[in-house]
């Protein structure tokens, strides 16, 4: 026992050490030997090693290669930072290594995760009686709301999904945003409906969906049962789909409403941003991370779905060897999420929620907010630098003139080390794409990102001509989260 407190005491102080000094270090390692790294780890031992030796091992090949996610100068996508409060809960999940398929497998998960559920869907203005489940993230997300919304449009259509597959079952249409998330595709493919299936529908300047079009495709073709994915928070621009009217539309034509708000969602626990949401209650289902804007470790997504039989008919199964929890105890998590065996990842969510407050989570959403504003007024203050998309959350956008220019910028704000922002392609230009969503960003971490910027990208224009980045740089980090 005494070595097993030792261990841990030395992998906690480890990991607070590099939480600590990662606010200072380098936010993207620099010159990674991969073949190195490789050798370091070496190849599988024939016999035991001591656990002191193999955690001292792992954390020293490591270490230096670690992205900096956690702090408070990496914008390159939607991440935020493991609250401490979050990070602890996440030591004791895995030190208590619960199963949380179910009230028998461990009552604790089950319940933890049944309050925090409740707690999310107050925080975000969802329906009270709406069902939930913890997920892993965004795509799992969208995935369990998508079978939820297909067991509901064929069962509204005389057909049981469930029980006799898709074979001979009437064609679903998904109708979603030319600039949906490439997760809703994938959602699409692996419920078996088809990426074909799928009718894109125009947007704004901006990437929301152009409520007229919508109607346009709803009112195209044959009635059949009908899926309509809507966006809160645009990839790219943050620009939230008109959700009202949007919803409005497409229950007039009897479609289910899928609202993606991986990171947008969290607008709602803001009053200077819940106008941004408006309509949200009144769709059918929703998806969000907790591994985003709440700042949870990762591995840590929701779903909720309005019509809770639909959620767990897609979901759930039974077995004989699987024991009830008995009337009145909590409802089982295994029964609205693909997984059985399954983190605890309740404990982390409820931690979260509880540190930061109905107030504290407000405020997180709201500076994210401030602080994206002011990398925007900072950068349209500069000649030859635009600001390519009105900010209207956490996301910036920004030209550095030709794409080649802007690439360069890139790959030298993320080999200096002192910030990382992404890339992206949209509305065919290349632009830098600035994510705030950290709990640690402050106002001092803006400018110092900013003075890296400029180093980056001369008045002058004196800078020297793009070279990506071995295997990597500004070239290859094409792809939004």
């Amino acid at each position: 026992m005494s070595d097993l407190r030792d261990l841990l005491a030395y992998a906690t102080a480890r990991a607070a050490d590099y939480r600590q000094n990662m606010v200072e270090g380098p936010v993207f390692p620099s010159g990674v030997d991969f073949d190195a790294i490789r050798v370091a780890l070496g190849s599988l031992p024939d016999g035991p090693t001591p656990a002191a030796g193999v955690i001292h091992q792992l954390a020293d090949i490591v270490e230096p290669t670690l992205v900096a996610t956690t702090g408070p100068r990496y914008f390159g996508f939607v991440i935020g930072g493991a609250l401490d409060a979050a990070t602890a809960a996440d030591v004791l999940t895995t030190a208590w290594d619960q199963n949380a398929f179910n009230a028998v497998s461990s009552p604790a998960a089950a319940l933890v995760e049944d309050v925090a559920g409740g707690w999310l869907k107050d925080l975000l203005g969802l329906p009270a009686g709406a069902s939930f489940g913890f997920v892993t993230g965004g795509q799992g997300a969208n995935t369990v709301c998508l079978a939820a919304a297909r067991q509901h449009v064929l069962a509204e259509a005389g057909w049981d999904v469930e029980g006799h597959g898709l074979q001979g079952a009437p064609t679903v249409r998904v109708v979603a945003s030319a600039e949906r998330h490439v997760t809703i595709d994938r959602a699409v493919r692996l419920l078996g409906l088809g990426a074909d299936t799928v009718k894109p529908v125009g947007t704004d300047a901006q990437g929301a969906i152009d409520v007229g079009d919508l109607a346009r495709v709803l009112a195209d073709g044959p009635a059949a049962p009908t899926i309509v994915c809507l966006q809160a928070g645009n990839v790219n621009s943050g620009a939230f789909d008109n959700l009202l009217a949007a919803t409005a539309t497409a229950h007039e034509h009897g479609a289910w409403v899928h609202v993606d708000g991986a990171f947008g969602l969290w607008a709602a626990a803001s009053t200077t941003t819940r106008h941004l949401v408006t309509g949200i209650e009144g769709a059918d289902s929703w998806a969000t991370d907790g591994h985003k804007w709440l700042n949870v470790p990762y591995d840590s997504g929701y779903a909720f779905c309005a019509h809770p039989h639909a959620h767990q008919a897609a979901m759930s199964y039974t077995a004989a060897y699987l024991t009830g929890q008995g009337d009145g105890g909590p409802r089982a998590p295994s029964d609205y999420v693909p997984e059985s065996s399954r983190r605890a990842r309740g404990f982390a969510t409820w931690a979260a929620l509880r540190q930061l407050g109905r107030a504290g989570v407000a405020e997180l959403v709201e500076r994210c907010c401030t602080l994206a504003q002011r990398f925007a007024e900072q950068l349209r203050a500069v000649d030859g630098i635009t600001v390519a998309n009105d900010v209207v959350l956490n996301q910036v956008l920004v030209s550095f003139g030709a794409d080649d220019e802007t690439n360069r910028v890139i790959d030298a704000v993320q080999r200096s080390g002192e910030c990382w922002m992404g890339a992206t392609t949209w509305h065919g230009r290349r632009l830098m794409r600035i994510s705030v969503s950290n709990w640690r960003t402050t106002e001092a971490d803006v400018d110092r990102s900013m003075a890296a910027i400029l180093a980056a990208h001369p008045a002058d224009g004196a800078a020297p001509a793009y070279r990506p980045a071995p295997g990597g740089g500004a070239g290859a980090s094409s792809t939004s989260m």
